[in-house]
């Protein structure tokens, strides 16, 4: 099940298939055996109309490029075969190596490259007038062959007619004891077929995957290309080292992008928005403008000229207006805030809507769960509440109302109206000294009494009471 390691923000597989998509084939089919179960699924939510080939048996190439005709029965035209482990594999490559293959009017083109260490790859080998005449693989190679640096990407192209021909010709008596598809170059030799390579420049786009040390150097040569490409397009990296783009994000005109930042899954940032630094955003939408700074992100929206963060963290169907705020130590879920409103410091914000221009007072909870059931919290527009609420949901707090610091607010609040549910402060004089006589704090609160500076003079001395 290797070829759903996720890359770049999508499978393996997902890559192949979508560099694949790009030759808008008449029909894609797809091999499985393994594991066929998820990777089925996985691929028909990709393609939904792929063909899947059940290859009940891993007894070589060939015998899968076998399955995959007799699933689609009768063929014209070209086939290209590509394996699915080839994360960097391009659309463009492909159209190339099709438009030629086509060009020369050939049976078999190879898609080939020129490598430093073969090993373990099969070898294109060629006669004196640098025609192909086959492909040899590692453990059937002569000492000479293996010297050979042209190698068999894997991928090949052929006319339909003569594939469907040649499968049943092939044979397995090789060291693997497999069908090899490589042998059908061989065949359309002696049937004095055309049979060419197509060498690609960027023979990374071929290599494959066989373990995880591959996969995380392949993941760090795809980010460095992806990020290559946005910055020639107009997007400033500040360190393109330590940030991180997915294949599918999608980046604007002038986007600034700190260090230390990782744009996932399909998220969208607008022109002029900056994010970062240390920021980790998965399938968030981010207008023009917004700043985004040390914040966690998944599922959300933010508006245009909005800010969020530091120590923001942003749960799904958080929905943030135009020039709205969400602050330090901020977190939120299913919450939309209007357009200007400000949840500035150390809140939570739970299944709630904030109207415009309101502005959340530091330390507020939405209380959202009883237990049993969520519920829903809503704060009208240009409503000012206090510091250290708790919005006991479901409860809605009017246009321009405001609440009292350290309330605790069970029922609605009309609009225009003060929320307060603390009685009177209540000052017990000379509780240092009695509670806590010996201690520092006593000492402080003596000396202050004694020397005058402790406070108002007696006759002043009242009890305060809230409004």
């Amino acid at each position: 099940m290797k070829v759903l390691h996720p890359i770049g923000g999508r499978s393996m597989i997902g890559h192949v298939l979508a560099a694949a998509a790009a030759l808008e084939p008449d029909r894609i089919v797809a091999v499985v055996g393994h594991q066929r179960e998820q990777v089925s699924a996985h691929i028909l939510g990709l393609v939904p109309d792929a063909v899947l080939a059940v290859q009940e048996s891993q007894d070589g190439t060939g015998h899968a490029v076998r399955v995959a005709m007799d699933a689609v029965g009768t063929t014209t035209g070209t086939v290209i075969v590509a394996t699915g482990d080839t994360p960097l594999l391009q659309g463009d490559s492909l159209r190339a190596f099709a438009a030629e293959h086509e060009a020369a009017q050939r049976s078999v083109s190879i898609l080939s490259g020129l490598v430093d260490d073969p090993f373990g790859l099969g070898r294109v080998l060629r006669n004196e007038e640098g025609d192909v005449e086959a492909i040899v693989e590692e453990k059937d190679a002569t000492t000479d062959q293996r010297e050979i640096r042209e190698i068999n990407s894997g991928i090949l192209a052929f006319d339909a007619e003569f594939l469907v021909g040649a499968l049943p010709r092939l044979s397995n008596d090789n060291a693997n004891g497999e069908f090899y598809l490589t042998d059908t170059i061989s065949i359309a030799r002696e049937d004095g077929l055309t049979v060419g390579a197509y060498p690609i420049d960027d023979v990374l786009q071929t290599e494959g995957v066989n373990d995880r040390v591959q996969l995380a150097r392949l993941g760090a040569e795809l980010n460095r290309r992806i990020v290559t490409r946005w910055m020639r397009d107009g997007v400033t990296v500040m360190d393109p080292a330590t940030t991180w783009i997915d294949a599918d994000v999608v980046l604007a005109a002038d986007v600034t992008i700190l260090p230390g930042t990782q744009l996932l899954g399909a998220t969208v940032v607008g022109e002029d928005a900056v994010v970062g630094p240390d920021c980790t955003l998965k399938d968030c939408e981010i207008g023009p403008r917004a700043r985004v700074v040390r914040t966690q992100g998944e599922l959300a929206v933010i508006g245009e000229d909005a800010t969020v963060g530091p120590f923001s963290y942003l749960r799904p169907g958080t929905v943030l207006g135009a020039r709205g705020k969400i602050g330090g130590f901020v977190e939120t879920k299913n919450a939309v805030i209007g357009d200007g409103a400000k949840v500035p410091h150390l809140s939570y914000v739970g299944d709630a809507e904030i109207g415009e221009g309101t502005n959340i007072g530091a330390g507020t909870i939405f209380a959202n769960y009883d237990g049993v059931r969520k519920h829903r919290t809503k704060v009208g527009k240009h409503a000012r509440t206090a510091s250290n609420n708790t919005f006991v949901a479901p409860i809605e707090i009017g246009d321009g109302a405001a609440t009292g610091a350290g309330t605790v607010v069970r029922g609605d609040v009309p609009p225009g109206a003060l929320a307060v549910s603390a009685g009177p402060q209540r000052n017990i004089e000379g509780w240092a000294l009695a509670k806590r006589a010996g201690t520092a704090q006593a000492e402080a609160a003596e000396a202050a009494l004694s020397d005058g500076s402790g406070g108002r003079p007696d006759d002043e001395q009242r009890v305060a009471e809230s409004d």
